[in-house]
């Protein structure tokens, strides 16, 4: 697959929470996002997004993968929460006017909860990456 952009196919959310502008790339056990940081993002402040946004970023390149999964199969997409967060490290909050480029990578999936790895870019810098489990609703 190369990309999708219709993002609101694929994830529950909706404006103004909505942190994933495009789906790049996606296949079982992994997904590429991007998102466009822009001024009027509700987690920008003093023109950076804040650790919120990055963190939603992560959880719905995640929900995008799943939701892609699931639009594939005529399933209607599924509701999905975070669950814990370990070992998150932001190294630098991304500028206004820049892009996200988010992969996540399946660990591990056990019964409902998927277990993630995501790292966020901006150009070749890692800005941020963390594990997440994300619990998904039935």
């Amino acid at each position: 697959m190369n990309s999708y952009e219709n993002i609101l196919d694929l994830i529950p959310q909706r404006s103004p929470i909505v942190m994933v502008d495009k789906l790049l790339d996606v296949a079982d056990e992994f997904a590429v996002s991007s998102l466009e940081v822009k001024q009027t993002n509700i987690f920008s402040k003093d023109g950076y997004l804040q650790e919120p946004g990055i963190i939603e970023n992560i959880a719905q390149t995640a929900a995008a993968m799943t939701g892609y999964a699931t639009k594939v199969k005529n399933q209607a997409v599924k509701l999905g929460f975070i669950g814990a967060i370990k070992g998150l490290k932001i190294y630098t909050l991304p500028k206004v006017n820049t892009t996200l480029n988010t992969t996540v990578t399946v660990q591990n999936v056990v019964m409902n909860i998927t277990i993630i790895n995501g790292t966020v870019k901006v150009g070749e810098e890692v800005i941020a990456e963390c594990e997440m489990r994300i619990f998904i609703e039935e």
